[in-house]
């Protein structure tokens, strides 16, 4: 029996190969060369193993003869179109931990060399000057470090950065409090880390809710002698907007290792004394590098003996019943609008089965109702096989509880949670009709009957005269046009609910103003991905 291919398409750790063994047959090729990848891939692999110089895109997966497994040696996955691996049956897995010890290293290392000048020290010690007066710098001791995004490197950093006697603060929505005392770390909201912090480092993924969160407005509420570092993913912090920040003197200093736009090598930032920058050098140690390559080896191993992958990013394991499956893309929305409408972290969360998909076995619906919530929170890269771990390490659990009678629909499924506040939080949908369309019909114990899309605003308010017009005209001078709108209460002048279906992204400012309008409880947009 031949033995299964591997195609290696960039160098990888020596480690890489002996971490497969000796059952597979070891081909290489030069992936950045597109001709000789399609011609390697055409010829027959079953598992091709890359970094970030290889394209993998829809043509190279069609190209590959036999192709089950995509493996990137790192952690993002830019250069996969895991859309079309997905629609291809071939499996996509990464190394999402390999490098988060470099990472937080060298978020560090920004930090120390914000402090105390070392970029500019050194090239001014390499043209000959003895500048020490010019470079004084500050200390990092009983000074207060906010940290924004607290997961497995953001907690790296605070463990590390403890240690300097620094103090330790964080925003995190979707972290418990219980795990962050744990770690020694305040948890805070977004506004008091910019307004308190004297060192704030970034360690959140780029998503629509993620993009430009160091802004403008958030660079008018910091301490002018604050210094902010970005080794996380670019365009979380707005350049343009610390640029100007930075010479109007309202920051300190800045540690930059990744950019809105790669490569970058002209930025207005370069110019400045107070910058201290590196070319996305997060992952590339020799450490991190065998790491990913042993762990995606690992995988391929595991992928191609047919067994389940931790690592897999777009596998559904598991054998669903034909009549469960149009309920799993409800549940993941479901789930999506749970954590839009919770804004905090969640504990464990119920996933109510009511009606004919009772009879049915539904335990999957909890791996999709936390899918649904993760990919709220961490954007795209949540699977059916890595959601339930992702969970785990946020102590998000689901569990499902059945039952066969359903007054007013065929099918229900609820989800229930409770914020970190103790606030309890519902929705619920059904699927309707031969296309088994779903739809929204209870929020938080309003009855409604919408049908979602991309683009949600759902406020709660007391019922009055004149809401309806208030809401439309703010939107309407925003530019946002209203696709639809449902109107429920619990009576005249109770509790009512309004949610609407909008066209475009709807910026927190104009989600202010119309909460601020209507004198509304609570105002969510709620953005599907």
């Amino acid at each position: 029996m031949a033995q299964p291919v591997v195609l290696i398409a960039e160098e990888l750790s020596p480690a890489t190969i002996d971490a497969l063994g000796p059952e597979f047959s070891i081909k290489y090729c030069d992936g950045s060369n597109r001709e000789e990848l399609l011609t390697a891939l055409s010829a027959g692999a079953d598992a091709v193993l890359i970094r970030s110089a290889t394209k993998m895109d829809a043509e190279a997966i069609a190209s590959a003869s036999g192709l089950k497994v995509i493996a990137r040696a790192g952690v993002g996955l830019d250069n996969v179109d895991v859309a079309a691996a997905t629609q291809a049956g071939v499996m996509v897995v990464n190394a999402p931990t390999s490098n988060i010890v470099s990472a937080a290293e060298l978020a560090i290392a920004l930090i120390l060399a914000s402090a105390r000048h070392i970029s500019p020290a050194h090239a001014a010690l390499r043209q000959g000057k003895w500048a020490r007066s010019k470079f004084t710098g500050a200390e990092l001791f009983e000074k207060t470090l906010g940290i924004v995004g607290l997961g497995r490197i953001g907690q790296l950093v605070a463990h590390r950065m403890q240690s300097f006697g620094m103090h330790v603060i964080a925003f995190d929505p979707y972290l418990p409090t219980a795990r962050a005392n744990q770690i020694g770390v305040k948890l805070v909201d977004l506004d008091t880390l910019l307004k308190t912090s004297d060192f704030i480092t970034v360690h959140l993924p780029k998503t629509k809710e993620t993009a430009g969160l160091i802004g403008v407005e958030a660079l008018t509420k910091v301490k002018p002698s604050v210094r902010i570092i970005n080794a996380a993913r670019g365009g979380v912090v707005d350049e343009n907007a610390l640029y100007a920040a930075l010479k109007e003197g309202r920051v300190a200093g800045a540690g930059l290792d990744v950019y809105a736009s790669e490569p970058c090598t002209d930025s207005p930032l370069f110019e400045l004394d107070s910058v201290v920058a590196t070319p996305h050098l997060g992952a590339s140690t020799d450490e991190a590098q065998e790491r990913a390559g042993i762990a995606v080896a690992v995988s391929v191993r595991k992928a191609l003996a047919g067994e389940l992958v931790p690592d897999a990013v777009n596998v559904q394991g598991g054998t669903i019943h034909e009549d469960l499956r149009p309920a799993l893309p409800m549940v993941e929305i479901l789930g999506q609008v749970l954590a839009g409408l919770s804004g905090k972290a969640l504990n464990d969360v119920l996933v109510k089965v009511r009606g004919d998909l009772a009879n049915l076995e539904c335990d999957v619906l909890a791996t999709s109702a936390l899918k649904g919530m993760l990919t709220a929170v961490i954007g795209e890269g949540v699977s059916y096989v890595n959601a339930p771990i992702l969970a785990k390490e946020r102590e998000i659990t689901a569990k499902v509880e059945k039952s066969v009678e359903s007054e007013l629909h065929r099918n229900v499924v609820s989800l229930r949670g409770t914020s970190q506040a103790g606030e309890p939080i519902s929705v619920s949908g059904t699927l309707v009709g031969l296309g088994k369309t779903a739809k929204l019909i209870e929020i938080n114990g309003q009855s409604i009957d919408v049908e979602p899309t991309k683009h949600m605003l759902i406020l709660s308010y007391s019922d009055k005269p004149g809401v309806v017009g208030a809401v439309g005209n703010t939107l309407g001078k925003a530019g946002i046009n209203i696709a639809g709108m449902q109107v429920g209460r619990t009576h005249a002048g109770g509790l009512a609910l309004m949610l609407l279906t909008v066209d475009s992204a709807i910026a927190p400012d104009i989600v202010s103003d119309v909460a601020d309008g209507i004198d509304a409880q609570s105002a969510r947009y709620v953005a599907l991905v």
